[in-house]
């Protein structure tokens, strides 16, 4: 097995007028990533940020932070290359939001990022299946996209078990509503990529919290290779 446990806070969750020392404050409390959720108020009701706010988070927290783009919009194909130039790690697109997502997973490799597949709550896990074997993370959405501070969909977690269970090294990621009630029903599931907005960034204390969510990814993760 050669997936990890890795805990990625929602920035958007935080001061968006202090958004470059939230984030700053956020990998000094010990994430291993940052997930950045791109709306575009057509694929989801709401709008938030594009490609310009990305390059100045970049110039202002130099090269180390791992941007994980969450690319809820309409036309993914638009933003590829201008995320890649902005300096994001990893492009995750929508299922729904494409007809071709063979061609979409090869741009997004020749832009030198990362390629993350994402579906809804309504979007069986067999098509998202045929395409686990050319991406690098597969988000499994544990609420509607659109929206913080929703209530964890732990009907979702079958989807996680089965793509676990068919694909064992991929990264798979849970977005929405994830926190210290809901962390160990994921990481059971087989998730080892774990979003989480306002449970981690509006504690008082977020490296706790990080280290609560890593850990049980941590031994669920032993338990799984112990199993065998």
């Amino acid at each position: 097995m050669s997936y990890y446990a890795k805990i990625g806070p929602s920035i958007l969750s935080s001061d968006l007028s202090r958004l470059g020392s939230e984030c700053e404050r956020m990998i000094e409390c010990g994430a291993d990533y940052l997930h950045l959720d791109v709306m575009d108020g057509h694929f989801v009701p709401n709008i938030t940020f594009g490609h310009p706010m990305v390059e100045c988070l970049r110039k202002s927290l130099g090269k180390e932070p791992f941007f994980d783009m969450h690319m809820m919009v309409s036309k993914p194909e638009q933003w590829v290359k201008p995320m890649a130039a902005a300096g994001a790690n990893q492009y995750t697109f929508h299922l729904e939001a494409t007809n071709n997502p063979g061609n979409l997973i090869k741009e997004i490799r020749q832009s030198g990022m990362k390629v993350g597949l994402a579906i809804k709550p309504g979007t069986t896990v067999e098509m998202l299946a045929q395409w686990a074997g050319q991406i690098d993370m597969a988000l499994v959405m544990t609420v509607e996209p659109g929206f913080g501070g929703q209530k964890f969909m732990e009907d979702m977690m079958p989807k996680v078990r089965d793509l676990r269970r068919d694909f064992p090294s991929l990264d798979i990621e849970v977005d929405g509503g994830v926190g210290p009630d809901s962390i160990h029903k994921c990481a059971e599931a087989g998730a080892n990529m774990i979003v989480s907005g306002s449970a981690i960034i509006g504690s008082d204390d977020p490296r706790s919290v990080i280290v609560l969510l890593r850990d049980a990814v941590v031994e669920a993760i032993q338990k799984r290779s112990l199993d065998r």
